[in-house]
């Protein structure tokens, strides 16, 4: 991988007793961050099963009738190459959880077009629409694309579709990639950001919950060769995490 050394990655890291707790820190970060923007914002997601109850949570009072849902638009990290009604679809868990229930624009909902011929196409079409919303072909750290990055850790190391020994790691110049072979169930094709992508954004936000992601969190910050440890954000880098998936280093 050529991507930030380790050593550079800023990584903080907030311990918090349980799911519940994990829901609450991680909603009021993303309304927190939303209150900062004073005009257009753009969150980009994550699938898994974390963030579906953080999801929820936004739909839900007072949320709903104070976030000003109409200056947001939603982007995702990366999805599954299926149709959206799929239930392995990372966009169609985050529309059923909460887009759809919401007062927000259809053309501010930038799900990925998972309906195309292959993951390559539709990783260029993406990246057509992310340089459209962004106004450049030309990602400057001083000028985020996102305000907010939601992002994962596989049971291998892996964030977003960005796998061990996988396609698109060490990619400079694409923002968005196809992953023709997932390493991880479930085994379809993928469309995935880049590091580049991924890290422009005022504060990337890991969410982690329960003791099997204790192990490999370890590795992270232990500096391990594995992609989540090379991920790294033009803003902040946040961990948020519950007591079950936290290890002694980061307490």
């Amino acid at each position: 991988m050529i991507q930030a050394p380790v050593s550079a990655v800023r990584r903080s890291a907030i311990v918090v007793p349980d799911l519940a707790a994990v829901v609450e820190a991680a909603t009021k970060r993303i309304v927190a961050r939303i209150a900062q923007a004073p005009g257009r914002i753009a969150i980009c997601l994550t699938g898994g099963s974390t963030p579906r109850p953080v999801y929820r949570r936004l739909a839900e009072e007072p949320y709903r009738s104070t976030v000003p849902w109409e200056r947001i638009h939603w982007f995702w990290g990366d999805d599954r190459f299926v149709p959206l009604e799929d239930e392995r679809s990372n966009a169609g868990m985050a529309c059923a959880a909460f887009l759809d229930h919401l007062p927000i624009p259809a053309d501010n909902i930038h799900v990925m077009p998972t309906q195309l011929r292959d993951p390559h196409e539709a990783a260029r079409h993406y990246e057509d629409d992310l340089k459209s919303f962004y106004g450049s072909s030309r990602l400057d750290p001083r000028k985020p694309l996102f305000d907010m990055v939601l992002m994962g850790l596989g049971s291998d190391g892996h964030t977003a579709s960005l796998f061990p020994h996988g396609e698109g790691l060490d990619e400079q110049e694409r923002w968005v990639v196809g992953v023709n072979e997932a390493k991880l169930a479930p085994f379809v094709p993928r469309v995935t950001l880049t590091f580049p992508t991924l890290a422009s954004t005022r504060e990337m936000l890991f969410l982690m919950t329960g003791a099997e992601k204790r192990p490999m969190v370890a590795r992270v910050f232990a500096g391990d060769d594995l992609p989540a440890t090379h991920a790294y954000s033009d803003g902040a880098q946040v961990w948020l995490m519950d007591e079950a998936a936290a290890p002694d280093s980061v307490r």
